[in-house]
């Protein structure tokens, strides 16, 4: 097995309806000691007895529905090759997508992980890469922009995208992968800054294309998951100094997410979300000992990864908000500048 030999893992949870075009992806691509596993989660649509019929597709059925990082950890146990691709079930590479993926590892060395571009059609982008605010909240590089807006190179990038994620093994094995205790929603990110902070690289291959079938609103529970990890990261990932200075920002912000939670609907999903928090605290405290400890770079190092900018599609702020965060940002970086933090 070569040094660019890939595994491919997909995991599914009534996923019946795209095997047939991911299987139709996948396939013509592979080469011959290239890894393909799909891992089921407990589905009741007949996902595991389609994926059995797929060539080269070796299947492993969970019994239980592990969420998108355990089924992660799953296949990437049961795989060999150096690197790991984790693919979306619904996201279908285009064609040269898996070779220009391979080809990154060789043309940037310094790149612990790497997605291709997420595309939502052959004219719109899905993520050119993950994106997080100084307030833990992340999403989608030019989502729903035109193809136009794309880096005519390669680039680095805050996190990347879980949909079409490649990690070398060696940096898996280290960091322990995307947390299991996730379950679902913003494991990439953390895992993206997770990288980061100790001491790897991320980055977008441009040429790489894959085209998936991605929609924000999945209903309330999506916002309870989105809330309880996103206070997960900030507690454990981000250095103590960091914290410090935004402290004030991040309760002032919490009493503007109610407001946007009432008007949006999710309420009770983001009182869910914040007692959960506070309930895992004792967790999150040993978690944030073990990921500290992997630290590499300094706080302001960090927080260069992370921006005032808030141009989620997905959640509206007031222009003088934005603009009260941005002239606060600049504050907080500063103070990291100066007492070199």
């Amino acid at each position: 097995m070569g040094p660019d030999a890939i595994a491919i893992v997909v995991v599914t949870h009534g996923s019946a309806e795209h095997m047939a075009s991911l299987a139709s992806a996948v396939q013509a691509q592979l080469r011959d000691r290239d890894e393909f596993v799909i891992v089921d989660n407990a589905s009741n649509d007949g996902t595991p007895d389609i994926a059995r019929s797929l060539t080269r597709a070796t299947v492993i059925e969970s019994g239980q529905n592990l969420g998108f990082a355990g089924g992660c950890h799953v296949g990437a146990q049961a795989t060999n090759a150096p690197l790991l691709l984790f693919l979306n079930p619904d996201c279908r590479m285009q064609p040269g997508c898996l070779e220009r993926l391979r080809e990154a590892a060789r043309i940037h060395p310094e790149w612990s992980a790497w997605q291709a571009v997420v595309m939502l059609d052959e004219a719109r982008i899905n993520t050119s890469g993950g994106v997080v605010h100084f307030l833990g909240i992340g999403w989608a590089g030019d989502c729903e922009a035109s193809i136009s807006a794309l880096p005519d190179d390669d680039q680095e990038v805050a996190f990347p995208s879980g949909a079409a994620m490649v990690v070398r093994r060696e940096a898996w094995l280290a960091l322990k992968g995307m947390d299991p205790t996730y379950f679902m929603y913003g494991e990439d990110l953390d895992f993206g800054l997770r990288l980061w902070l100790a001491g790897h690289r991320v980055g977008l291959a441009q040429a790489a294309r894959a085209v998936h079938g991605y929609e924000f609103d999945k209903g309330s529970y999506k916002w309870f998951y989105l809330e309880r990890n996103r206070w997960r990261t900030l507690l454990s990932v981000y250095p103590a100094s960091l914290l410090l200075l935004l402290a004030p920002a991040l309760l002032a912000s919490e009493l503007g997410l109610l407001v946007i939670a009432a008007r949006g609907g999710w309420l009770g999903s983001k009182l869910r979300a914040l007692v959960a928090a506070a309930a895992e605290l004792p967790h999150t405290l040993v978690r944030r000992r073990a990921v500290q400890s992997t630290r590499q770079i300094g706080a302001a190092e960090f927080a260069a990864h992370l921006t005032a900018s808030l141009d989620s599609p997905y959640l509206e702020t007031a222009g003088s908000v934005r603009c009260l965060q941005a002239a606060y940002w600049r504050l907080v970086r500063r103070a990291m500048a100066l007492f070199r933090a």
